[in-house]
């Protein structure tokens, strides 16, 4: 069985893959194609069906696992296998999904230890709430932050970490900065994911998700657990959340902080780094 990470060009593939994405296309002359997105626990790849379409899109959908046969090539500077055969595979296309590559349980711990950190009253009660959710905390572990950087299901846990560690980090370098409301902000910035996006391996966007988007909706997640926080507090909290996507849009310190906290995390775990 071939690996994704290990495709090269003119290589013929066997192996066994999810469908994260499926759409019937046509080509300039009108003739119908499947274009794919393959993915394993290694990487993931761009795929095409170009001869027996009628036969083999009615094998499959998205968001199953599949056997495929077909061979490697080379569209500009990216690879993409062009599929000979595919029928459905019988495997957890869940666990053919791009997976983290730091231990999960270290992770959830470094998330319980950032929240331990938040004593204010009201900010602790809030986040806990979210970590005392079984339901959000599986999510967690098994949804992406986003298309562009930690892609993975994981990803969203990884990032979460990533960005309050950095935030905790600046408050202790800043003390003028409230290092809780922060803290908290970072914790909560990307809580909106969990409605936003569908399960694995396409984690396609919910309704709500398509119309509303993740800071919308983490917005309402917040307000609808924050009804005993200081409304001085929620509103600081709810405006760093609102932000954290738009430099031009904050008004404090901290919301300016965690803004450049999400963008930092982004671009260190996605820009190419030299050998």
């Amino acid at each position: 069985m071939s690996a994704i990470n290990e495709l090269a060009e003119d290589r013929v593939v066997e192996g066994v893959y999810a469908v994260a994405r499926k759409q019937r296309l046509r080509t300039r002359k009108g003739a119908s194609y499947l274009a794919l997105e393959l993915v394993d626990r290694t990487g993931r790849i761009e795929a095409r069906v170009w001869n027996d379409v009628e036969l083999l899109d009615g094998r499959f959908a998205e968001g199953d696992a599949v056997r495929v046969l077909g061979r490697v090539s080379k569209f500009g500077e990216r690879l993409q296998l062009e599929v000979r055969s595919v029928e459905a595979a019988e495997a957890d296309p869940v666990e053919l999904t791009p997976a983290l590559r730091r231990d999960a349980d270290e992770l959830d711990g470094f998330l319980e230890f950032l929240a331990a950190e938040i004593t204010h009253a009201g900010l602790a009660t809030l986040v806990r709430r979210f970590t005392s959710d079984e339901g959000l905390r599986a999510s967690l572990r098994t949804l992406p932050a986003a298309e562009t950087h930690h892609s993975y299901a994981g990803g969203l846990l990884e990032h979460t970490v990533g960005v309050a560690t950095l935030a905790r980090e600046t408050a202790q370098l800043h003390p003028r900065l409230r290092a809780e409301l922060l803290l908290a902000a970072a914790l909560l910035h990307d809580v909106g994911r969990v409605r936003e996006l569908g399960r694995a391996p396409a984690f396609r966007q919910t309704d709500e998700g398509r119309l509303l988007g993740h800071v919308h909706l983490g917005l309402r997640l917040i307000e609808e657990r924050a009804e005993a926080l200081d409304a001085g507090v929620r509103a600081e909290l709810l405006h760093a959340v609102a932000c954290h996507h738009d430099r031009g849009a904050t008004r404090t310190a901290e919301a300016s902080v965690l803004y450049h906290a999400n963008q930092l995390d982004a671009v260190a775990a996605t820009r190419p780094v030299g050998d």
